[in-house]
């Protein structure tokens, strides 16, 4: 029998729609299991203020539909703290908690390992609309983010054609590009531009002169917020970021790299073009059925996960089944768009000189 009487559960690292959805899961699931939910707020900062609320189902009704999440979120690194990681395992006893769910991605997850490693019950759930985290085919939040995307290029799409433009839409995507690819997929982009493949504005403005002598007089190009890129003058190709702080992980800040592209293609071709950055826009409002099922799964099974007595584990998404791994395997490597997606891409792209890179 299960010793399992209390629990804990923050929300960390960037929002994501579907966050509602776990909690709601894991509160109700514990509730059938006799098992207390606390929520901590702010991600781990909520250990170091002391900032929690007891969730019950009660609590969480009406929430599955909400974008964000009722616990909040930060980036806060408690082992940037001065005796950060011994103040959250103080809190942890304090507050008599038999094992904590972790709901975040790649920098929330590598923290919840290195707390298993320190002797804390915890099990990780994968949330990034990056669709990055190694292990899981999906991670929630990652189909409300592609289909945001692919809705906003449809709408470019429409002025790009009626000005005669270029169109540079930039995504997210830090260290991947499957926003990129599959929104830019389904959006039927001219060009599509992704960290994994670093490309030259020589390579891009051929594909956009190609078109226009072709009469197709407008061009759409979805670029990654981490691609990498090489100007005529430039020695290799490199990110482009408007803010040089880092973040809480050490990260750099991404972004700008869509304004960069935009100015660079208007120089080079003389041809109009504007910059689209969707940004957060991606990460807020309802999220999908997809991403509300797949985000009940997954807090369902975190919950059984910590009942049966295991720790270090993280849920994941395997052929269409709930499945559990180690989270130091799930956080040691990223998952990136592969050579098969990239080929796939260049199917559809307008210019040859990019699918040889």
């Amino acid at each position: 029998m299960s010793t399992m009487k209390k629990i804990g559960i923050l929300t960390g690292g960037g929002d994501c729609p579907g966050l509602n959805a776990v909690i709601r899961a894991v509160v109700t699931r514990a509730e059938q299991l006799e098992v207390e939910v606390l929520g901590v707020r702010g991600g781990w900062r909520g250990f170091l203020d002391n900032d929690t609320e007891v969730l019950t189902r009660a609590r969480t009704r009406g929430i599955l539909h909400e974008g964000g999440t009722i616990l909040g979120t930060t980036r806060v690194n408690p082992f940037q703290e001065k005796g950060g990681a011994e103040r959250v395992e103080a809190a942890v006893a304090a507050w008599k908690l038999d094992g904590l769910i972790a709901v975040g991605g790649e920098g929330t997850l590598s923290l919840a390992s290195k707390f298993h490693d320190r002797g804390l019950c915890v099990v990780g759930v994968p949330k990034t609309i990056d669709n990055d985290l190694w292990g899981t085919e999906v991670t929630f939040g990652f189909d409300t983010a592609i289909e945001v995307a692919t809705g906003l290029i449809d709408r470019l799409r429409t002025t790009a054609e009626a000005h005669e433009r270029v169109m540079v839409v930039e995504v997210m995507g830090r260290h991947a590009g499957w926003i990129a690819i599959h929104a830019g997929l389904a959006g039927g982009a001219d060009v599509v531009v992704v960290p994994e493949r670093p490309t030259t504005v020589e390579e891009i403005t051929k594909v956009v002169l190609m078109r226009r002598a072709e009469g197709k007089l407008f061009s759409i190009v979805v670029i990654a917020e981490g691609a990498l890129i090489q100007e005529a003058d430039a020695k290799e190709a490199h990110l482009v970021l408007t803010n040089k702080a880092p973040d809480a992980f050490g990260r750099p800040r991404l972004g700008g790299i869509g304004a960069h592209l935009a100015a660079c293609i208007e120089d080079a071709t003389g041809i109009e073009s504007r910059v689209t950055v969707l940004g957060h826009v991606q990460r807020g409002g309802t999220p999908t059925a997809r991403d509300r099922v797949l985000a009940l799964r997954f807090g369902v099974r975190a919950m059984e996960l910590l009942h049966e007595g295991k720790s270090g584990r993280m849920v994941a998404l395997q052929a269409d089944r709930i499945v559990d791994l180690p989270l130091n395997e799930a956080t040691r490597q990223r998952k990136v768009v592969d050579a098969e997606w990239l080929a796939l891409a260049d199917i559809f792209c307008e210019g040859p000189a990019l699918s040889k890179r």
